[in-house]
């Protein structure tokens, strides 16, 4: 019984450039760059094995490449996107980007505004006042925290987190500095 010869893989010129500017590039991750060696090898006409074997991967994922490079080259997507991810699977976000943000402007505003008796916010209360206030339904403390800590948010660490620090008058060093330069010059 004969073998199935992999499909037919021809690239344009075009696509070869920009697979290759791909590759020559240092900030392109290691996913991307096998991806793109997968599908410049099945172009020259290497069956799914052959891939493998050259670039250590299994015959599944060479042909997986293969075939979505196929795929998505008749819906005619750009050849940057043809090598990305696909999109995941999963549970959507459950809060807006406006959520998020009037968490982080209450988070930037002191507790006693709010009417409570502390001076700095907690994730606990943070969750509770977007709650009281309706903001959410439901969120957890813990997610409040995670939240603020990817926006690199931490109103609790900081003693100049609602009120910057007083600016120092700068004008008289920096004349000075330009008087005692001249002098020096001269």
């Amino acid at each position: 019984m004969p073998r199935l010869a992999p499909k037919l893989l021809e690239l344009e010129p075009g696509e070869q450039e920009e697979i290759e500017k791909i590759l020559a590039r240092h900030s392109t991750s290691q996913q991307v760059a096998k991806r793109a060696k997968i599908i410049i090898l099945a172009s020259k006409g290497e069956n799914h094995r052959a891939i493998a074997r050259e670039l250590d991967i299994s015959r599944k994922m060479a042909r997986l490449w293969r075939d979505r490079w196929l795929e998505l080259k008749q819906k005619d997507v750009p050849v940057v996107e043809r090598l990305a991810d696909a999109q995941r699977s999963g549970k959507p976000t459950q809060f807006t980007t406006e959520q998020v943000l009037q968490l982080f402007a209450i988070a930037c505003e002191s507790p006693e505004k709010y009417g409570r008796p502390t001076s700095h916010w907690t994730s606990r209360e943070l969750a509770e006042e977007m709650i009281e206030q309706e903001i959410v339904a439901n969120i957890s403390p813990r997610h409040v925290g995670r939240l603020l800590s990817e926006a690199s948010l931490k109103p609790h660490c900081s003693e100049y987190w609602l009120n910057p620090p007083p600016m120092k008058d700068l004008t008289k060093k920096s004349k000075i500095s330009v008087d005692s330069i001249n002098k020096q010059s001269k």
